[in-house]
C-alpha cells in the first residue's frame, strides 16, 4: 500500500501538517474546506444566473419597441 501524501494547510502565512493538529482542529480543517467548496459552487451558480440574466435582458431588449 502507498504512502499517502502528507496533508499541509497554511494559516496565517505558517504551514501545518493537518495530523499533527488536534481532533478539534482537524474537524475544523474539515469544516473549512466544505466552506470553501460550497463557496467555489455558490460562485459557478452566480455566474451561470449572471450569464442567463445577461441573455434574457438581450432577449427583451430586442423585444422592445423602437424608439424613432
Amino acid at each position: 500500500m502507498a504512502d499517502e501524501p502528507q496533508q499541509t494547510i497554511t494559516i496565517d502565512g505558517t504551514e501545518y501538517n493537518v495530523a499533527d493538529l488536534s481532533e478539534n482542529a482537524q474537524n475544523q480543517v474539515v469544516n473549512l474546506r466544505v466552506t470553501d467548496q460550497e463557496i467555489a459552487k455558490l460562485k459557478q451558480q452566480l455566474a451561470i444566473y449572471q450569464t442567463a440574466r445577461t441573455a434574457y435582458a438581450k432577449a427583451l431588449s430586442e423585444e422592445l419597441p423602437k424608439k424613432h
